[in-house]
């Protein structure tokens, strides 16, 4: 029978999935700040009744550090994955992120004394290849390297998407989960908020949620409800694997893609799809 934090995993796959798909339509819409911001506010908002009773544990100063210091590298990885995105091109970029996996089980194994299986080991890469499947657009693969225009800005933010991975498991373990995402989320929508107030940009912000309310709203709820997930899944088992089994979330906007947007897809994107979702829900099922 699976674990309920499997289980939590794997609704985070589908959750992160889901989110990326409606996160690009209101970045499109908004602007890459303004729908960092409104997530922000909208999983704080929606948070606070549930945690309010836990604010005592930040009072710890080996707490507080970590969890400020997962909110400011949320807002930090961010911005550094956008830019790596405005000045690249997403074929060579995604396929550089995907670097978050490896990152994460490497920071699990050392730092909390995480060990793999062979078995699961060959779980994770098998997730990985089939990432890199979904991520490279056709003729991608045959191409002799890969340093081009945001490549170092897309191994930056790889790193530091791997090392909120980390953050996270310390916090969800040590703290709770749902404090460690919401005192992120309160970090990283305050500096937004200060630079938009310090940049002029804080009444257009105000005037797109009336304009764009639901899709705001959507897509704050669904991107939290996937962190959410994500630290309720990594509190009890470790890093390596309840990554292994969230980084699949690419398959799942690949066939929102094709089925909403009417994208084309090549043989090997959906080879790709097809050995990380198999693999994930294999690290699901054998995690012993």
């Amino acid at each position: 029978m699976i674990d309920i934090d499997i289980l939590a995993a794997l609704g985070a796959m589908i959750a992160w999935g889901f989110g990326d798909f409606i996160i690009q339509k209101a970045t499109r819409v908004i602007g890459d700040m303004e729908a960092l911001a409104w997530i922000g506010v909208v999983g704080t908002i929606g948070m606070l009744p549930f945690v309010w009773h836990d604010f005592a544990l930040v009072a710890t100063r080996s707490n507080f550090l970590v969890l400020l210091l997962l909110g400011v590298i949320n807002f930090a990885v961010g911005i550094v994955n956008f830019e790596a995105l405005k000045r690249g091109k997403i074929s060579v970029i995604e396929v550089i992120i995907v670097a978050e996996l490896p990152v994460a089980v490497l920071l699990g194994i050392f730092f909390l004394g995480e060990s793999l299986s062979f078995f699961q080991a060959l779980l994770v890469a098998l997730v990985f290849l089939g990432i890199i499947l979904i991520a490279a657009e056709p003729g991608a693969i045959k191409k002799r390297h890969f340093i081009e225009k945001g490549a170092i800005l897309a191994l930056i933010a790889a790193a530091g998407y791997g090392l909120i991975d980390f953050l996270t498991a310390v916090g969800a373990k040590t703290v709770s989960p749902l404090l460690t995402i919401w005192f992120a989320w309160a970090t990283f929508t305050v500096i937004c908020l200060v630079y938009m107030a310090w940049s002029g940009g804080l009444r257009r912000f105000f005037k797109n949620a009336g304009r764009h309310a639901p899709l705001i709203i959507g897509m704050g709820l669904i991107d939290t409800f996937a962190w959410v997930l994500f630290a309720f899944a990594v509190r009890s088992n470790e890093l390596a694997i309840t990554v292994a089994i969230t980084e699949s979330y690419p398959a799942i906007g690949l066939i929102l893609g094709v089925a909403v947007n009417r994208e084309k897809v090549v043989a090997h994107q959906y080879l790709g799809a097809a050995i990380a979702v198999i693999a994930s829900f294999a690290m699901g099922i054998y995690i012993h």
